[in-house]
């Protein structure tokens, strides 16, 4: 283990208020966007840490190495993760910590799915500063927060079914989760090994567990189910 992560800080017990949150991670990958945040979030909040993640895999690699943060911003669609597949990845890492979906798409089943998913909050990327600062401090005080407009689906036994899924599909290791996507684009075991660099046998291997964390029986309701969350692809 390295030095940095023997430091590295534990994911927090207890979610702090907005007062209390001194640590931001924000994953997105137009730096314009992650430069203008930060210093938004710094000057409205007087944050002296704010970190940056260009995708899903640096930000997983980030929080395993510095620690987790109080709370992150997380772009929809990134270049290694499209759709809630961040959301799902990052709640498994970080169950304690707020974390807030931002995108230009505010179609409402990716919405729903987001938040039924275990975001926050979801927010437009065009908020003005002042509505940014306020929809931020209303999450970290615990408060979810949609954008205006929104109307969430009335039948909560549906939100409650994406909830579930969520959590089954949160429990995949990452290579299994790389192994889900590329069965999602139809891939055959013979080209997901060639992709990966893995025995065809590993492949197999790791289809079977994700079969049985998911509770799926074929591999085409394993695409079903992905499908269903919008778990790889936001529309």
């Amino acid at each position: 283990m390295t030095a940095a992560a023997m430091q590295a800080r534990p994911v927090p017990s207890a979610r702090p208020t907005a007062d209390q949150v001194r640590e931001i991670l924000i994953v997105d990958d137009h730096p314009l966007m992650c430069d203008a945040l930060a210093l938004t979030l710094k000057i409205s909040f007087g944050l002296k840490n704010v970190r940056t993640a260009r995708s899903l895999g640096a930000a997983v690699e980030q929080i395993r190495v510095q620690g987790a943060p109080d709370a992150v911003i997380l772009d929809l669609n990134l270049p290694d993760a499209r759709g809630a597949e961040g959301i799902v990845t990052l709640r498994r890492q970080l169950p304690g910590v707020p974390i807030t979906m931002i995108s230009a798409d505010l179609e409402g089943a990716m919405i729903s799915t987001a938040m039924a998913a275990g975001a926050q909050g979801y927010i437009s990327k065009s908020l003005s500063r002042e509505a940014l600062v306020d929809s931020l401090r209303r999450m970290w005080e615990g408060e979810h927060v949609t954008p205006e407009g929104y109307q969430p689906d009335q039948d909560s036994a549906d939100d409650d079914a994406k909830a579930e899924l969520a959590r089954r599909f949160s429990s995949l290791t990452p290579q299994q989760m790389k192994i889900l996507r590329l069965i999602c684009k139809g891939k055959a075991n013979k080209e997901i090994s060639y992709e990966l660099s893995i025995a065809e046998a590993t492949v197999k291997t790791h289809i079977t567990a994700i079969m049985s964390k998911i509770n799926a029986r074929r591999r085409t309701q394993a695409v079903l189910l992905a499908n269903s969350i919008r778990l790889f692809e936001a529309g």
